[in-house]
């Protein structure tokens, strides 16, 4: 069991914080002050779980804490009401930030991740990863809708951008009812061709029923006759499929596709009828199994237009999007860009073998205003090449980013040509532009995200020229 200390949760909370952490294998130690929390550090090193909802003297009970103890791995709890709280916490080390409700197999999976990341080969896997970062209202209303679906059997289609999160989303709604019974079974219906994901689905052994049946109900007519309950059912036209398919092994769990409008219609015709009957007929023993699956589709934004374009079966549809989620693009959901960005920079200097980096504040308040068309692959890559680029020792600063990104068409514009002070003065205007942007014309939110007083903010605007409306 792990052990962690939590320091400033509110007393009202800790009951059902207690237990939520135990269910996931988690025991807790109660702090109230930074001095009790030094000395149980002192006696016992754990990770340590830190409250923020005091602001900026709970941040300084962190510095105070890592002032002393630089090796303790720290995480930060926030009010999801308040997700630019975030951004401090990335600031000041945290390893990862929670938002409240706290959730305790979040916080399980962040200390095994952590921990793992010690090892020479430790860092995420992606088939195992189902923590979706919530600090974004949009992501709250996703996190809301996989809650509900996971208490379901009904199928539910996840409609995103690529690289938006829509299989850590499938993947947390089986991870959250599923996790003791079936498995977590993906198929991409657009990486085979038509006889092969009819194979990979219903099994080798397997035959289309409007294929190969009545051949094979010749050969096993002897076995049938014996056995007239499965006769029975075999004449109300169950699908055959074989223990070996994609299918039957996701018997009691998950059947996640993705791409399922690349699928031919006879693939789409077999989904329906085993989803439609939740049996099947099975091959190597001649008999009707139940099948209790979810399905859970992953798709483009397109998706829609398939359905109307009749390259989706109206039956098929109907069963897999009973529930029907929306993925945010990055660019949509900013408030999340700190903590993924952390929680992407720490695994990428684990697979590398480097110290862990830390983002400097204007690095990150730049990596938050970018637009992120390429979504969480995009700002993987860019860490990634970052990190490789870094001298030994050194963290993230803003130069760093700007010597890898393109500012073109996005929140901040950048136009070759000119001398070097114009240069900067185009730079520092779209910047600052993209900052009142971010934080939607407030002017305090913007100075501290630029590492500047209100005052130099407000004159900087008055000489570049640039207003609140630039930034909304």
């Amino acid at each position: 069991m792990n052990t962690v200390l939590y320091l400033g949760c509110p007393s009202e909370e800790r009951a059902d914080t207690e237990k939520l952490l135990a269910a996931a294998n988690v025991s807790v130690v109660w702090a109230d002050n930074v001095n009790y929390a030094l000395h149980e550090l002192q006696r016992h090193d754990m990770p340590v779980l830190l409250d923020l909802s005091r602001g900026a003297a709970a941040l300084q009970v962190a510095r105070e804490i890592r002032s002393q103890r630089s090796s303790t791995l720290m995480f930060a709890v926030v009010d999801a009401r308040h997700p630019d709280v975030t951004a401090e916490a990335v600031l000041a080390g945290m390893a990862d930030v929670f938002a409240r409700p706290l959730g305790g197999r979040r916080v399980a999976n962040a200390i095994e991740r952590e921990r793992g990341y010690e090892s020479p080969s430790g860092r995420l896997d992606p088939e195992k990863d189902d923590d979706l970062y919530s600090h974004s209202p949009a992501m709250r209303d996703v996190i809301s809708l996989v809650a509900r679906a996971a208490t379901m059997r009904a199928g539910v289609t996840i409609r995103g951008e690529e690289s938006t999160g829509r299989a850590m989303a499938a993947r947390a709604i089986h991870g959250a009812h599923t996790r003791a019974a079936g498995a977590f079974v993906r198929v991409d219906c657009a990486a085979l061709d038509a006889d092969a994901l009819d194979a990979e689905l219903f099994g080798q052994a397997a035959r289309s029923q409007n294929g190969d049946r009545q051949n094979s109900d010749r050969q096993n007519s002897d076995r049938q006759n014996s056995d007239r309950q499965n006769s029975d059912r075999l004449s109300r036209g169950l699908e055959r499929v074989s223990r070996n398919s994609r299918v039957y092994e996701a018997n009691g769990g998950t059947l996640h596709l993705e791409h399922i409008a690349d699928a031919t219609t006879r693939v789409q015709a077999r989904l329906a009828r085993v989803l439609r009957d939740r049996e099947a007929h099975l091959v190597e023993t001649n008999e009707a199994v139940s099948l209790d699956i979810r399905p859970i589709v992953s798709a483009d934004p397109a998706f829609e237009s398939a359905v109307q374009e009749g390259r989706v079966r109206d039956d098929l549809f109907r069963r897999i999007s009973v529930i029907r989620i929306e993925m945010p693009p990055l660019r949509n959901r900013r408030e999340d860009i700190p903590a993924l960005a952390n929680y992407f920079l720490r695994d990428i200097c684990a697979s590398l073998q480097v110290p862990p980096k830390t983002l400097a504040r204007p690095a990150l308040a730049l990596i938050s205003s970018l637009p992120w068309r390429g979504n969480a692959r995009e700002l993987y890559a860019l860490l990634e090449n970052i990190v490789t680029a870094l001298a030994p020792g050194k963290n993230v600063g803003l130069e760093d980013v700007l010597a890898h990104v393109k500012l073109d068409g996005g929140s901040v514009v950048f136009n070759s040509g000119g001398t070097l002070k114009q240069a900067r003065e185009r730079f520092e205007r779209d910047y600052i532009a993209a900052m009142l942007e971010q934080y939607h014309g407030r002017i305090s939110d913007a100075a501290k995200a630029l590492g500047i007083q209100r005052t130099n903010l407000y004159r900087k605007m008055r000489t570049l020229h640039v207003t609140r409306q630039h930034g909304m």
